[in-house]
């Protein structure tokens, strides 16, 4: 009985053994699911192909570097799981049925479903097993570009500008009343004109 239990405890802990992480597509997500210390939202999981979201890390089950894969609790309507079972031999010892998961969208394939696993992969029964290739996330929150609250650049208002401004007004008033009276005179004109004849 305790060497069962050892050899249990055994089986666990290699199952979820973070030392044998390398560095790899699946570490960038394997942390989306906890609450990241610099202040990260949540992580929305969607299809490589047609975007449609199947996910999100808030049914975060767990990563898998070895095979690529991330697992979750839940997924959206999106997901289409498939109606036939069949043999999966991820090494020459594990046997498995697994169903097939695929995109709504697109059909693309996004992984599968573990129906029966052998004893040291009971961790992965009825989890939704997706390939880190077939799928890409979005952090919420994330998004950084604004539009600027102010309008376009003016100019200050200085005694200076204000000088300016009221000289080309000076000027202009001073060109409106010469060509009105230059307006005048030639009117007076063409009157003159229209009564000699």
């Amino acid at each position: 009985m305790a060497a069962m239990a050892k050899h249990r405890q055994k089986t666990e802990d290699t199952s979820f053994d973070d030392s044998t992480r390398d560095l790899t597509a699946v570490e960038d997500f394997s942390h989306q699911g906890d609450d990241d210390e610099d202040g990260d939202g949540p992580v929305v999981f969607i299809c490589g192909k047609c975007k449609l979201p199947v996910g999100d890390s808030l049914s975060w089950a767990g990563s898998e570097d070895g095979q690529n894969q991330i697992h979750l609790k839940r997924v959206t309507d999106n997901v289409l799981v498939g109606k036939e079972s069949h043999l999966y031999e991820p090494t020459k010892r594990s046997r498995c049925l697994i169903v097939d998961l695929s995109c709504r969208g697109c059909h693309s394939s996004l992984g599968m479903v573990y129906v029966s696993t052998p004893k040291n992969l009971d961790y992965k029964r009825f989890t939704f097993c997706f390939n880190v290739a077939d799928i890409d996330s979005y952090v919420l929150g994330s998004a950084n570009q604004m539009v600027a609250a102010e309008g376009p650049k003016e100019q200050p208002v200085t005694l200076e500008y204000r000088g300016i401004v009221e000289q080309q007004l000076t000027e202009m008033k001073t060109l409106a009343v010469s060509m009105a009276q230059r307006l005048e005179e030639i009117e007076a004109g063409l009157q003159e004109g229209c009564d000699e004849s």
